[in-house]
């Protein structure tokens, strides 16, 4: 004889009930909802969480790679500025970064070629899911919150660098120094498929101020072939124009579809080791006895990932202030040597620089 047990439902150690009966032979399942479509944000570091560089950089009248990782702030011969990273964000909204621009001399009158841009460029190979180029083409919804000392227009843009081609939106901040939230849906492009490689193939880029070479031309909210005269026909922030100026961008997220969903929150450590790819702060060092001579040290540094292409190293230095030589480097590692003043002397490196293959 076969006995069958009923059973009408399933605790977990808890006591809560996380499979019970319909009523009518089935079951209903009580289990939490997984997230779908993880790693939907195209955007790294949209939260401004990373910044190995720095937490702040003061007198800035060049455009690089500041605090926030992956976030580049042009500044082209319009003002001067600290970069920070901020804790001003937007109340109740999980966020606890933003990236802040603060004009510090002011340029109220750019000269024609001058720009102001906050930007990210992604990998192609990370957009291929997009069609972009084909009759199915995807859509793509930008969201992102914003926060100005004044009010104003800022022209956003959407660039193809693989085809020379852009969409445009206008954001505007309606009131000063409140968190806004911003969302746009750009149309999929079926013009021009981006490169399937580790170059840059899009650029999201907020343009806070310029001269008339980047606002003489015609906005375009509808894919385009790429003029500079577009880029920023709409833009009326004027960002450079006093010092008392100031502006945070935070919760930056670009997805497939139309529809924005909620900011995609990643581990931190999850975050840093994406952020990694393009730049990683080396910890102190120490090269010990080589093999080339008695006073030389050398030693290879294996990178924590790999990285996107072979890594620029900057000038280093040890304690005792002898330059080291780096070279083979590739994405995966390189190799540096000193020269010590005696034969029992280690090479101590404290510098902490940061090796870059941003795009």
């Amino acid at each position: 004889m076969t006995s069958i047990l009923k059973v009408n439902q399933i605790q977990d150690i808890g006591g809560n009930t996380i499979v019970s009966s319909d009523g009518s032979g089935g079951f209903t399942s009580n289990l939490p909802a997984q997230p779908q479509n993880a790693f939907r944000n195209i955007i790294i570091n949209g939260d401004m969480s990373i910044a190995q560089r720095s937490t702040s950089v003061a007198s800035v009248t060049t455009s690089d790679y500041r605090t926030c990782d992956r976030f580049k702030v042009d500044v082209e011969t319009i003002g001067t500025y600290t970069i920070s990273q901020s804790t001003d964000v937007p109340t109740g909204e999980g966020f606890a970064t933003s990236l802040k621009i603060d004009c510090t001399t002011a340029d109220a009158s750019p000269a024609s070629s001058d720009a102001l841009i906050i930007r990210q460029l992604i990998e192609g190979q990370n957009l291929q899911y997009l069609r972009k180029g084909t009759a199915s083409a995807l859509s793509t919804t930008l969201s992102f919150w914003v926060k100005s000392t004044k009010t104003g227009d800022i022209q956003v843009n959407l660039r193809d660098l693989d085809n020379s081609r852009m969409i445009s939106y206008t954001a505007t901040i309606n009131s000063a120094n409140t968190w806004e939230k911003k969302t746009v849906t750009f149309a999929g492009d079926t013009t021009g498929a981006l490169g399937n490689d580790n170059g840059a193939s899009l650029q999201l880029e907020w343009f806070l101020d310029s001269g008339s070479d980047y606002s003489s031309g015609t906005f375009s909210s509808s894919w385009t072939s790429f003029s500079a005269a577009n880029r920023n026909v709409n833009g009326t922030l004027d960002l450079a124009d006093n010092t008392a100026n100031d502006f945070y961008l935070t919760g930056v997220q670009l997805e497939a579809g139309t529809t924005a969903s909620d900011f995609e929150f990643l581990p931190y450590d999850v975050n840093l080791q994406r952020c990694f790819r393009y730049a990683y702060k080396l910890g102190n060092i120490r090269l010990t006895k080589g093999r080339e001579s008695d006073r030389s040290r050398d030693g290879t540094y294996v990178m924590p990932v790999e990285m996107r292409a072979s890594v620029s190293v900057p000038s280093i230095t040890t304690t005792a202030g002898r330059s080291i030589s780096v070279f083979n480097q590739t994405n995966k590692s390189f190799v540096m040597n000193a020269v010590a003043n005696s034969d029992g002397e280690n090479a101590d490196v404290t510098s902490q620089v940061v090796v870059s293959a941003e795009l």
